[in-house]
């Protein structure tokens, strides 16, 4: 089951596609969107798009990151292919998706975008629609209060 509004978030770390691990800080706000493949259409559409409002997310104090359950290097093509600027991070053994709750019974994950902030999970999409998602996303962190472009 998918985490919801008001949940503690819970800690998970994996690999970027520059081999970095991380541990994801969720005190600070935070989007994490979970993609099923590197590379198909729906995929490159979400991400370039939160790519192209990366430094808006930035300026608003926010950090971006996409997950799927390809590896760190078939990351680093498609960020190369891209020239992605957002940290992709690599989840082939499904954990992350896990701990969020994400299902990858298909062998992908399920497109689901969470918003955190405090430690809480404050927004959930679930069924993306991947054109003009990055936007809304921004759009409505900026409308609960959790991110300022002042």
């Amino acid at each position: 089951m998918v985490l919801g509004t008001g949940t503690s978030v819970p800690e998970v770390s994996a690999t970027t596609q520059d081999g970095e691990r991380v541990t994801v800080d969720f005190a600070a706000p935070t989007v994490l969107f979970f993609y099923p493949r590197d590379g198909t259409p729906g995929c490159t559409t979400e991400a370039l798009q939160f790519d192209a409002e990366l430094e808006t997310f930035r300026e608003a104090g926010a950090r971006v990151y996409g997950v799927s359950t390809d590896d760190a290097e078939s990351h680093r093509a498609f960020a190369a292919e891209h020239d992605l600027g957002i940290d992709l991070l690599a989840d082939p053994d499904g954990k992350v998706a896990d701990a969020f709750g994400v299902d990858t019974s298909g062998g992908a994950a399920d497109r689901t975008t969470f918003v955190c902030a405090g430690r809480q999970v404050c927004g959930v999409y679930e069924g993306v629609h991947p054109d003009g998602h990055a936007r809304q996303v921004l759009q409505d962190m900026l409308d609960m209060g959790l991110v300022s472009l002042d």
